[in-house]
């Protein structure tokens, strides 16, 4: 199990990372650190550009912070599985069921 606890780590820290960047790349209401990242100055195109790349940045935002809750909420329940899924565990929890049968 320990090998499986690394990986979620390691994919909860890159999430949670990608995340905070996706958060900041945003435009918002007030020039912030959204607008440095290069505001287009064209006015024909600028507005479908800029609304595009809003809706794709919205939609990255929702799903990095689904990602990250199903990581954290897997790494809570982490402990309950090892819990369950230990040889010894495993052996008595095979014996309860040979003795109701």
């Amino acid at each position: 199990m320990d090998i499986f606890e690394i990986v979620v780590n390691f994919l909860l820290l890159i999430a949670a990372v990608i995340l905070v960047i996706v958060v900041l790349a945003q435009d918002s209401k007030s020039s912030g650190l959204g607008s440095a990242f290069g505001s287009e100055t064209t006015a024909i195109n600028s507005r479908s550009k800029k609304a595009s790349r809003e809706r794709q940045l919205q939609k990255l935002t929702v799903i990095f912070a689904i990602i990250v809750a199903v990581l954290a909420v897997l790494m809570l329940l982490m402990p309950a599985f090892e819990k369950w899924f230990t040889p010894k565990s495993t052996s008595a929890m095979l014996s309860a069921i040979r003795n109701i049968f």
